[in-house]
């Protein structure tokens, strides 16, 4: 077996990894870096023949893990792309949102090159290949082993993190020699709202796993439902005002939602008017209802005694341009979720437009922020920032908490290796992770007493 990574190689986006197998070609995952330059373009470049991929394995639907198939698609790969039920369904909103973004930037260039159409600015690719990618998918259940051909068996196990989302587990046998390897993706964490706890993956030869939340740990001190509570008291109840939450409009909103939902059915707070506002948040949170047998026990038994946990008193999903402009015209206290999580892009810059200088705003947020987003800027405390061709000071309120974190830290990490076999265990390869966290990671294991590689991007791996 052969090993490159290929992206997600110290630094966070862009997941991709190609696994060999005699000259049998696994991609696993083909996400978009956010990272190139900021040039979503140069994500076309890759550093092999898209036709010469025999199969696309894909863990969980997030963008920075399925962003870059369609382009894959385009440029000749011509396989199947394996993955669980909900990933596939997830994935087709998630890549129609983002040839909708594409085409937006793409309108922007043209209008400010005064009728001269900015090539640089050409989408990526357009509903046509995400329909072609779509038809590509294959889907496997949890804990199925599937035959990808006579020498290779894949096995998804869930991780937590996101409905659907799974650890791919790959069993070998090249020249009458058994190996296995697992690609966990993203793992999840435990008591999460929604979703399942992480399953512990089986005794493999291999480990790629994320580092995202290398040498970090969550806020352990406040649960989800006290940590909004405080936040929305404050911002809505105390100052009168509004509160905006930045959210991926899949996954991240619905555990939200649902939290919400516990918070004002049980009254532990006067009512507060809430608007989702978010198109894709509306489509993704029925593909949550269509596979209600995959959220955790917890949301299953407040279905039975209370209802479906994505509706309740007092929340409103905007779906519409115009219904989305007059939640700016309301004035009285309310609650604003809307995408995308980092601010590049979506509905939530309109609400930043409108309400970032304005005294009695918070804005929350409840995920990471990639470097040179706008999320980012605000976190480190510009003064001003630049949103819809104008630069705004920013008098708003800025927070920030982990307690919505979808990501496993440090210990969840760290529990995740300590539950393989140590004996079987020969490397593990950390990538999805900024430096630092990938060091503080690989110190730890290594004080356990693995082996670990924090490979470079593009560098191949013999694994004997």
């Amino acid at each position: 077996m052969k090993l490159t990574i290929h992206g997600a190689a110290r630094q966070v986006t862009g997941s991709m990894h190609l696994l060999e197998v005699d000259r049998y070609k696994i991609l696993i995952d083909c996400g978009l870096d956010y990272e190139k330059d900021r040039n979503v373009q140069a994500n076309e470049n890759f550093p092999f023949d898209p036709a010469e991929i025999d199969v696309v394995v894909l863990t969980h639907a997030h963008i920075d893990h399925s962003g870059n198939l369609p382009t894959l698609v385009r440029l000749g790969f011509n396989g199947q792309i394996l993955c669980t039920p909900p990933t596939a369904d997830l994935t087709e909103l998630l890549l129609l949102d983002s040839v909708s973004i594409f085409m937006r930037k793409a309108g922007k260039k043209h209008k400010h090159g005064k009728g001269k159409f900015n090539t640089g600015a050409q989408p990526l690719y357009l509903q046509k290949h995400v329909m072609d990618t779509v038809e590509r998918f294959v889907t496997i259940g949890f804990n199925r082993p599937f035959c990808i051909n006579g020498n290779i068996q894949l096995t998804f196990v869930p991780v937590g993190h996101l409905l659907g989302a799974a650890a791919a587990i790959f069993e070998v046998i090249e020249q009458g020699v058994e190996r296995s390897i697992a690609f966990t993706g993203d793992i999840g964490r435990k008591n999460y709202p929604v979703l399942d706890d992480p399953q512990a993956l089986p005794p493999v030869d291999y480990l790629v796993t994320e580092a995202t939340y290398g040498g970090r740990y969550h806020t352990k001190d406040k649960t989800v439902e006290q940590t909004l509570i405080e936040t929305i008291e404050k911002a809505c109840i105390k100052e009168q005002g509004r509160l905006i939450i930045p959210a991926f409009s899949i996954g991240r909103t619905q555990s939200l939602i649902y939290s919400l939902n516990k918070i004002f059915s049980s009254n532990l707070l006067p009512p507060v008017k809430i608007f989702v506002d978010s198109p894709l948040a509306v489509r993704s949170t029925e593909v949550f209802r269509k596979y209600h047998n995959l959220v955790n026990q917890e949301a299953q038994e407040f279905y039975r005694m209370q209802g479906d946990e994505f509706e309740f008193d007092n929340l409103t999903y905007v779906e519409t341009l115009k219904d989305s402009r007059q939640v700016s015209n309301y004035f009285e206290p309310c609650i604003i979720i809307s995408s995308a999580g980092m601010l590049d892009g979506g509905r939530i810059q309109d609400h930043l437009f409108y309400n970032i200088q304005n005294y009695y705003c918070t804005i929350l947020f409840i995920g990471y922020c990639a470097k040179g987003t706008l999320g980012h800027r605000l976190l480190r405390g510009d003064p001003i920032v630049h949103i819809k061709d104008r630069d705004l000071a920013v008098y708003a309120t800025i927070k920030q908490t982990d307690v919505l974190s979808a990501h496993g830290d440090h210990a969840d990490l760290l529990d995740t290796v300590k539950q393989l076999d140590k004996a079987k265990l020969k490397n593990i390869f950390l990538v999805h992770g900024e430096t630092t966290s990938m060091q503080a990671l690989a110190d730890g294991l290594e004080e356990e007493g693995y082996n670990v590689t924090i490979p470079e991007k593009g560098v191949k791996h013999e694994l004997n």
